[in-house]
């Protein structure tokens, strides 16, 4: 793993979190001996808020790059031309290990993972409380078993490690039975030190059991195919439901537009002024030709597929998701004519994501029904990693497959998000397939174009050749010949493989 060396400023620290009043020098690589360093609380604190920092910032998950090996997704597609390369070639399923965008996916989660195994190293022997002590070492398990659980998702093998190392170290790649195993026993141990408190932007118990679920059910899919866990996913997520601190009265569009609604069980914290801004809001899935009132204009970087689109169910929902008119400006420079997406007018016909373009109240795209006054690429937008719905679906589709088939409380938790989304109740009697299915459409939908949600499910259930046999042959042509099954797993970045001679590159790369 490459050595990161980031400077974290005290004023980025107070301003997110209300951390240390000094200068840290955050060495994910863990070079430094903790003990040397962490002596009091304030230090504690301050380390932990690093880790938060080191993941949200813009190289790991605040820009989009954070998915781009996940455009393989019918939820997401980009240009055909432009400067669009690292997303294009992951979405023609043709990405490679020398893909520049791609080590945002992987050093990200490695930082976080470094600066966690500090706190947890160091955490007992600080001068503290029990109580203090245990919730900084509790956010710093769960931080850990998150950030392994996209590695492992995303990359398949990656090395455990568990504490703090010698930057020369080589680890080999673990199994990744024993990368899940890791990662249950960080959420578990986790659990056991935080609290009921819901605190915005750090985790607590039911976050944890949401995570859980999450884990548990992706277990039940490829490549473990243990369903005996879907059973264990529908107990983590009834744990979140039944504790009913989460609920889906924020309506659809303003849970991206506000921060840390009623649904938000886990989000990571922006704040532009403190140099960390949200880069997923806002220009990034805005079109190239929309050009603002002051001269800004769209990046184009993603939106989703024709027949994804197409495909959507006719609901509230899918208005307030879907961006379908586009703001053209005249050459008065004032005005504005509209046309629909798939006019000869717009450059890309496609349709764009509509509930990634305000921001935090306006702070990414400031507009009205017919002119944009500014296109603004950095906000102060939360972005959410779990949200309550996600917990009902899974507790719907595990609690389903866990038995002979769905159950009331399987109806109930899924009828719960179609209600909001102004979708009738689902047909009863459909049998355990069907209504996994059914489950399986809702998630899409509901979590459309959100970091890897659709990705991961087309992974664990192995759905690329049903996706590509109905794909528009206008997207971005697949190579004739592609072994899909090699491409739900992304390549190790090249740099990585370069240090560590002894791994073996994923199969198809």
């Amino acid at each position: 793993m490459k050595t990161i060396k980031i400077i974290l400023f005290a004023s980025l620290a107070l301003l997110l979190f209300g951390g240390c009043k000094k200068i840290l020098q955050e060495d994910p690589k863990a070079t430094l001996t903790p003990g040397t360093y962490y002596k009091t609380q304030s230090d504690l604190d301050g380390a932990v808020n690093a880790m938060y920092i080191v993941l949200a910032k813009d190289g790991s998950w605040g820009f989009t790059s954070k998915m781009f090996s996940y455009f393989g997704s019918d939820d997401l597609t980009t240009d055909p031309g432009l400067n669009k390369a690292d997303q294009r070639d992951f979405d023609r399923l043709s990405g490679g290990s020398t893909n520049q965008s791609l080590p945002a996916e992987w050093n990200g989660p490695w930082s976080c993972i470094y600066q966690a195994n500090n706190v947890i190293t160091v955490y007992k022997n600080v001068n503290s409380t029990d109580s203090l002590k245990n919730a900084s070492a509790g956010q710093a398990y769960f931080l850990r078993g998150l950030c392994y659980y996209y590695l492992v998702r995303t990359f398949g093998q990656v090395p455990l490690v568990l504490g703090t190392i010698d930057p020369n170290s080589r680890l080999p790649r673990a199994t990744v039975a024993a990368v899940y195993a890791s990662i249950i026993s960080d959420l578990n141990t986790a659990k056991g030190m935080l609290s009921t408190k819901l605190e915005q932007g750090k985790p607590n118990v039911y976050t944890v059991s949401a995570i859980l679920s999450d884990v548990y059910q992706t277990m039940a899919g490829w490549p473990l195919n243990q369903t005996s866990n879907y059973a264990l996913a529908a107990a983590a997520a009834n744990t979140v439901m039944q504790a009913g601190v989460y609920n889906l009265n924020t309506p659809y569009d303003k849970v991206f537009t506000t921060n840390n609604s009623s649904e938000s069980i886990f989000a990571l914290q922006y704040n532009v002024a403190a140099s960390l801004p949200q880069r997923s809001f806002g220009s990034t899935s805005v079109p190239l030709d929309e050009v603002a009132l002051d001269g800004s204009s769209g990046w184009d970087d993603f939106y989703p597929e024709l027949t994804f689109f197409k495909d959507a169910p006719k609901c509230t929902r899918t208005d307030l998701t879907f961006y379908t008119t586009l703001k053209i400006r005249n050459a008065d420079n004032v005005t504005f004519t509209l046309y629909p997406w798939s006019d000869s007018h717009t450059h890309a016909r496609h349709p764009y994501y509509k509930k990634f373009r305000a921001g935090l109240n306006g702070d990414g795209v400031n507009e009205t029904a017919t002119t944009i006054s500014s296109i603004q690429p950095s906000t102060n937008k939360a972005y959410d990693i779990m949200r309550y719905p996600q917990v009902l679906l899974n507790y719907a589709e595990s609690s389903a497959m866990s038995g002979g088939g769905p159950t009331a409380q399987s109806y109930a938790a899924i009828n719960q998000v179609r209600a909001r989304a102004g979708e009738k109740p689902l047909t009863p009697g459909l049998s355990q397939l069907a209504f996994r299915d059914s489950v399986v459409y809702e998630r899409a939908y509901e979590c459309a174009g959100e970091f890897g949600v659709r990705w991961f499910d087309i992974c664990r259930l192995q759905l690329l050749p049903s996706i590509i046999a109905v794909r528009d042959p206008s997207e971005n042509p697949i190579p004739a010949g592609t072994n899909v099954q090699e491409k739900y797993l992304a390549p190790i970045p090249y740099a990585e493989m370069s240090l560590n001679p002894a791994w073996q590159q994923n199969p198809g790369y």
